[in-house]
């Protein structure tokens, strides 16, 4: 019995050596695939995180350079709103100045009658043909000679414009 006892004892012991190592190699086989796996984490969080700060700074320099160009054209914008404000009223002045005078139209008118160069003296028309008429006569005589007509426009609020004979019949 003894001798029974001690294959049992054997085959026990075998059975649970086995069965230790079954659990050990298990238990390995485990922790090599846990490894495994913890190890594709943490490459796919890495590249994940690349990913997300590639796609930032992406992002950043696409909204510096937006912000850039959306200045860029303000800074135009309002230098142009600034030379249009400062212009129309130094324009508006130096018209209005140029208009009370009462010279001014006539010395114009002058200077485009002796500038004409179409072969035919030109026809002007004027709000203010009769005060111009009399500058004509007064100042540049000789331009009237040389057959520069002057007419009167009528129910249009038409300062001075000048125009070959044949434009102004039409």
């Amino acid at each position: 019995m003894e001798k029974i006892q001690e294959l049992t004892e054997k085959i026990l012991r075998e059975g649970v050596e086995k069965g230790q190592a079954e659990a050990d190699r298990l238990i390995e086989e485990a922790k090599q695939q846990a490894e495994r796996i913890l190890q594709e984490a943490r490459q796919q969080a890495q590249e994940i995180a690349e990913q997300a700060q590639k796609k930032a700074a992406e992002t950043d320099a696409n909204t510096r350079n937006e912000l850039k160009m959306y200045t860029g054209q303000a800074l135009s914008a309002l230098k142009s709103e600034v030379t249009n404000v400062l212009t129309d009223g130094v324009v508006k002045e130096a018209v209005n100045g140029l208009a009370a005078s009462s010279d001014f139209l006539g010395q114009f008118a002058v200077a485009l009658a002796e500038k004409w160069q179409d072969g035919e003296p030109p026809v002007i028309s004027s709000s203010e043909a009769d005060s111009l008429k009399a500058y004509f006569a007064a100042k540049a005589k000789a331009l009237l000679d040389k057959g520069v007509t002057i007419n009167k426009v009528n129910g249009k609020d038409t300062l001075l414009t000048i125009a070959p004979p044949t434009a102004a019949t039409r």
